[in-house]
C-alpha cells in the first residue's frame, strides 16, 4: 500500500509534468521592447523631466519630457530609440537645442537619427513633445493603462497602473528596466483648478498657471519608469514621521477627502510595516524622498515614495487572507505587500522583467516576515505555508529573456515559499536576516539580474544553491522525498529533481537531518525504525512519497 502526504496541503497536479515553456510567438517589437539593443546600450539616462496634462472628457494628454543623457560609447549606432506605444504620438524633438526632423516610427518605437547631432559624452538634453489618447485600463492593476474614472462623488479621478505594459504607454521613454536615470526625476501635473496633482517624492512647487493647478514633484533617487505615476482627484493631505535607522522619515498620506477619517486610522500600520522591515531588510531606501501612500482608483501598486492604495481602508487582501491561515486577516494587505517593493523591486530592481521574481518572491516573503514580527516564527511559518494552495506550477517562475516576458504567477507564492525553504535550510534566522539586510546593501539603488542574486545568496549562505535555485526557478518539478520500509530499516531519495538537487532535510521536532539525493540510502544511527514515524519539517516546500 502507498501513502501519501503532502506537505504543501494540496495535490499538486503538475508537479510531475514536463516542464512547459512560454507559447507566445515574439516579435521584432518584443525585442525591441525588451533588450538593451544597440540603440540603447550607448546611451545612459541621467535625469526625466516630465510634464502632463490629462483631460477626462476625451481621455486625452499631452505633455513634455526632457531626457538628460550621456553617451556612454563612441562607436556606436546612429539610430536612438525612444519608446511610446501607440496610439501615443511624438510630435517634435529637440537634442540639444536643435530641432531634430529625421525620426522614424516603427510600432511602438521612434528611431531618432542622431548622425547630424553634436552628441556630447556628458548631459546631452533631449526634448520631446508628445500627446494622445493613451492606453486605457481594463482591469488596473493586472491589464494596465491609463485610468478615467469618477471618486464617489461623482468627480474626476484619474492615474496610471503599467507595470508589464511599461511607462511607454503614457509618455517616452527608454522603457528598459535596466537604466534607471540615475538623478532621478521631476513630474509637473497640470489640472483643472478644482483637482490636485500627486507624485513620487516631494512636492517642490505649487502654483496657479492659466487658471489651472500645477504642482511639481521631485525624485533625487533613481526609480523605475513604470513606479513614475500622476494622481489626480479631490486629494487631502495629513502628514506623520517615523524615527527609523536613518533618522526622522517623512510620512505623507494622500487620500480622497471624504476617506480622511479612516485613513488616520488604517495608515498606522505604515509604521508597524516600517518597524519590521527596516528590521529585517535594513533601512528604508528612500529616506530624502519620503514615503507616502496615496489613495488610487485600483487596488494597489508599489510606486516608488508614492505607493497607491486601493484596499478600502480594510484589513487584508480586500477582506480575505489569501493564505487561509487566519493571520492574514489582521494586517492590510496592500499597506505591506505594495510597502515591500520598496525594498524589492524598488531598491533592487531587476534589468529583465523575466526575473520578476526577484521583484515578488521576496515582497511576498516580506508578508511572512511582517506577520512573524507580531505574532511569532510559527504564524509566520503558518502563514506561508498557508499561500502553497495558490501555487500553479504552469511554467517557470524566471520568463522568457529579451521579449519583456515574465514568468509564471507563481513567483509570488512558490517563490516566497522557496525563501522560506532555503531559510529552513540554513537554520540561522539572524545569519538569514543578515543576508537580506546585506542584500538591499550591496545592490542599493542597483538593477540586477537572476545570477547576481543567486550567487550573493549563495555566498553569504555559504550552501551550493546551484540545483536549488534551478529545481524552483526553472523547473515546475516539485521535488519528492520518497520514503519506504525495508524489513526493520527505512530507505529514502529525492524523484522528480534536477541534476544535483541534494537539500538535506530536517525532522520534524527532531535534531535528526537526512541527506536525500537521487540515489536511495538507509537510514542509519536513528531513533526512528518505522518509515510511518518520519516527519519532515513541514517548512520545506517538497512532497513526501511513503511506501509501507
Amino acid at each position: 500500500m502507498k501513502k501519501l502526504i503532502l506537505l504543501m496541503g494540496f495535490v499538486s497536479i503538475t508537479a510531475n509534468a514536463q516542464v512547459l515553456h512560454h507559447k507566445k510567438e515574439f516579435t521584432r517589437q518584443d525585442s525591441l521592447r525588451g533588450t538593451n539593443n544597440e540603440f540603447r546600450d550607448w546611451w545612459n539616462v541621467k535625469h526625466y523631466k516630465i510634464s502632463v496634462e490629462p483631460t477626462s472628457e476625451d481621455k486625452f494628454i499631452k505633455g513634455n519630457v526632457d531626457i538628460k543623457f550621456d553617451e556612454t560609447s563612441k562607436k556606436h549606432n546612429k539610430l536612438l530609440q525612444i519608446d511610446l506605444q501607440t496610439p501615443m504620438e511624438i510630435k517634435s524633438i529637440n537634442l540639444n537645442g536643435k530641432e531634430v526632423i529625421d525620426f522614424k516610427r516603427d510600432g511602438n518605437v521612434y528611431f531618432i537619427n542622431t548622425e547630424k547631432s553634436k552628441l556630447k559624452s556628458k548631459d546631452n538634453l533631449l526634448q520631446i513633445s508628445y500627446s494622445g489618447n493613451p492606453r486605457i485600463a481594463v482591469r488596473a492593476p493586472w491589464d494596465g493603462g491609463w485610468i478615467f474614472t469618477k471618486d464617489a462623488k461623482q468627480r474626476d479621478w484619474m492615474s496610471v497602473a503599467v507595470q508589464g505594459l511599461g511607462a511607454s504607454a503614457w509618455f517616452p521613454n527608454k522603457d528598459y528596466l535596466g537604466d534607471e536615470p540615475d538623478n532621478g526625476m521631476e513630474l509637473e501635473i497640470i489640472t483643472p483648478k478644482e483637482l490636485l496633482g500627486i507624485g513620487n517624492g516631494r512636492l517642490i512647487k505649487q502654483e496657479k498657471r492659466n487658471g489651472k493647478n500645477v504642482a511639481i514633484w521631485k525624485v533625487i533617487n533613481p526609480i523605475n519608469n513604470y513606479n513614475i505615476i500622476p494622481y489626480i482627484g479631490n486629494y487631502v493631505n495629513f502628514k506623520d514621521t517615523y524615527q527609523g535607522e536613518k533618522g526622522k522619515l517623512d510620512l505623507d498620506y494622500y487620500v480622497l477627502d471624504y476617506n480622511l477619517e479612516k485613513a488616520k486610522t488604517q495608515f498606522e500600520q505604515a509604521k508597524l510595516m516600517l518597524k519590521s522591515f527596516e528590521h529585517w531588510f535594513g533601512p528604508y531606501a528612500f529616506y530624502e524622498d519620503s514615503f507616502k501612500i496615496i489613495e488610487a482608483p485600483h487596488l494597489g501598486m508599489e510606486h516608488q515614495s508614492g505607493i497607491a492604495y486601493g484596499n478600502r481602508f480594510a484589513n487584508g487582501y480586500l477582506g480575505r487572507d489569501l493564505s487561509g491561515s487566519g493571520w492574514g486577516e489582521n494586517w492590510d494587505f496592500i499597506i505591506v505587500h505594495e510597502a515591500g517593493h520598496e525594498w524589492f523591486g524598488n531598491n533592487i530592481t531587476e534589468k529583465d522583467v523575466a526575473d520578476m521574481w526577484i521583484h515578488e518572491s521576496f515582497t511576498s516573503y516580506s508578508e511572512t516576515l511582517f506577520v512573524e514580527t507580531y505574532n511569532g516564527k510559527e504564524a509566520g511559518s503558518e502563514y506561508v505555508r498557508g499561500t502553497r494552495q495558490s501555487i500553479q506550477n504552469d511554467i517557470p517562475i524566471i520568463g522568457v529573456y529579451g521579449v519583456n516576458q515574465e514568468g509564471s504567477g507563481d513567483m509570488y507564492s512558490k517563490g516566497a515559499n522557496m525563501i522560506h525553504t532555503l531559510r529552513t535550510w540554513m537554520n540561522d534566522d539572524e545569519k538569514f536576516r543578515q543576508m537580506l539586510r546585506e542584500m538591499n546593501k550591496e545592490f542599493y539603488h542597483e538593477t540586477v539580474t537572476t545570477e547576481q542574486i543567486e550567487n550573493f545568496m549563495a555566498n553569504f549562505s555559504g550552501l551550493d544553491l546551484t540545483a536549488f535555485f534551478n529545481q524552483y526557478l526553472r523547473t515546475i518539478k516539485i521535488p519528492v522525498l520518497e520514503l519506504k520500509q525495508n524489513g526493520d530499516k527505512i530507505d529514502y531519495r529525492y524523484k522528480n529533481i534536477v541534476d544535483g538537487f541534494a537539500m538535506p532535510l530536517r525532522l520534524k521536532n527532531s535534531k535528526e537531518i537526512i541527506y536525500p539525493t537521487a540515489e536511495w540510502q538507509t537510514l542509519k544511527n536513528s531513533s526512528i525504525k518505522k518509515v510511518i514515524d518520519i516527519t519532515i519539517d513541514p517548512n520545506y516546500y517538497i512532497e513526501t512519497h511513503i511506501d509501507l
